[in-house]
């Protein structure tokens, strides 16, 4: 249900309910390899739970090399039984253009048999002569965030705090190698294939008739239709204004909030998860806000919403756990404009207020469709809108018990329009995904949405019921 970052709402909705035996390293030689890239590396930790290889990229030719033809290979030694999750911690190219997939070597050595393949899209643009990328802060782990030794993997150097040339990890243009050398018997290949990974995942493109459609519930969702918060006292919230319908080839979900100025007549709408079983991974869903009603005088202090929350088992309890996207298109809250807040909340207590919480903001308008994502691992909690970086919050700020996912659109007063004609408001959904334990980048979430749609599934939900 989503919570002001900064001052009071109504009490939570009841409904709330992831060497040795190599040959000699050598880079190869320009003249021989075309080389046209080089990479530097320096390492960012030594130890414990995390490998973060950081990364440049320099043009040494004498001609633009766009970088999504650029693939770059860190080879290191697996732990037994691992699967891993790779992240972006922040890129001048920016994360979102940065991907990272694993494979698995041809040939295993004493201190490879897995890679970590660096790609890029085609908006990280093009690396002029003599340029370079500029920093490239990565990151990966083992999916369960056990411990993991980087003292056996062939790319690592405890010693490389510095940035500077390294032949230890290859890079590839176009598919042919130009940089490094990869451990004994393992030239790169074009075509990496990731291992199976175990992150279970919801997916579903709201493919459905009405709210009344059988399908819903048997998915997990619940339309809301009974009373409480947040919003105007006296409001309902009505399932019966939750449609969907196609606009392209895509089925939509469309939440409607609507009013006459008064709290009898107005009607809010939420949509959730009947199961609270989601906690760390990749949360993203596809969401159309809106700046102004489809009908009727506008100004209403409205929030339009993405997130997820568990149940607050009393007031400053310290296992209360919500992440939120929230939309206030004509401001509220003491703002007088719109305005886009990205919250992590530990805990709150609803009388007399008191919360504690971190978030970002933007004022700006977000009217139309935006990607939203936010990541939770570990170690931060991390928002995106529209492939960039929104926010990134703390560790303080993560989830103890999981949560429900939910979409919701109310009313936080009726100060903003003392009109009683009657207004509108929509706000579509296209999907939503979650990938438990898995930290996805915004361009992997597109992969997957692409991936569903091109094999015609529009619902899957492999998520446990308990984590």
């Amino acid at each position: 249900m989503s919570h002001s970052p900064l001052r009071t709402r109504a009490v939570v909705a009841a409904a709330a309910a992831a060497g040795l035996g190599c040959a000699a390293l050598t880079a190869l030689p320009a003249a021989a390899a075309g080389e046209q890239v080089k990479v530097q590396y320096r390492q960012s930790s030594t130890g414990g739970d995390q490998a973060e290889p950081w990364f440049k990229v320099v043009n040494t030719g004498s001609s633009s090399v766009p970088l999504n033809q650029v693939r770059i290979r860190y080879y290191f030694k697996a732990d037994a039984g691992a699967s891993y999750t790779f992240a972006c911690s922040w890129a001048v190219k920016g994360c979102a253009n940065i991907t990272g997939t694993f494979g698995t070597l041809a040939q295993t050595t004493a201190t490879a048999d897995r890679y970590l393949e660096i790609g890029f899209t085609a908006g990280a643009g093009s690396l002029a002569p003599g340029a370079d990328t500029g920093d490239m802060q990565l990151r990966f782990h083992r999916s369960n965030w056990q411990p993991l030794n980087q003292s056996d993997d062939y790319s690592f150097a405890a010693s490389q705090t510095a940035y500077g040339d390294w032949a230890k990890v290859t890079a590839s243009v176009g598919g042919t190698t130009v940089w490094g050398t990869a451990p004994a018997g393992n030239d790169p290949d074009p075509d990496p294939t990731d291992p199976p990974v175990d992150g279970a995942t919801l997916f579903d493109d709201f493919n459905y008739t009405a709210h009344t459609d059988p399908a819903i519930g048997a998915h997990g969702w619940y339309v809301r239709s009974n009373s409480g918060g947040p919003g105007v006292p006296g409001a309902t919230w009505a399932p019966q204004n939750v449609t969907f319908a196609k606009e392209g080839t895509n089925s939509i979900m469309n939440l409607e909030t609507s009013t006459a100025g008064t709290g009898e007549s107005t009607e809010q709408t939420e949509v959730l998860t009947q199961a609270m079983k989601f906690k760390n991974g990749t949360y993203a869903a596809r969401v159309k806000f809106s700046d102004a009603p489809k009908s009727g005088p506008d100004g209403d202090h409205l929030v339009q919403t993405f997130f997820t929350i568990n149940d607050l088992k009393a007031p400053m309890a310290d296992d209360y756990a919500e992440y939120d996207f929230e939309y206030l298109p004509n401001g509220g809250w003491g703002e007088p404009a719109n305005i886009l807040y990205t919250t992590s909340w530990e805990t709150y207590r609803p009388d007399p207020w008191e919360a504690v919480n971190q978030h970002s903001e933007v004022r700006a308008s977000y009217a139309g469709w935006h990607d939203l994502v936010v990541t939770i691992d570990n170690s931060n909690i991390t928002y995106y809108v529209d492939g960039q970086e929104f926010g990134r919050h703390d560790a303080r700020y993560l989830p103890e018990r999981p949560m429900s996912i939910n979409f919701n659109q109310w009313l936080i007063d009726l100060a903003g329009q003392s009109s009683t004609a009657p207004r509108a408001y929509d706000q579509k959904v296209d999907y939503v995904l979650h990938v438990k334990d898995q930290v996805l980048t915004p361009a992997q979430v597109a992969d997957r949405i692409a991936a569903y749609r091109a094999a015609g599934t529009t619902f899957e939900d492999t998520v446990p019921g308990g984590q």
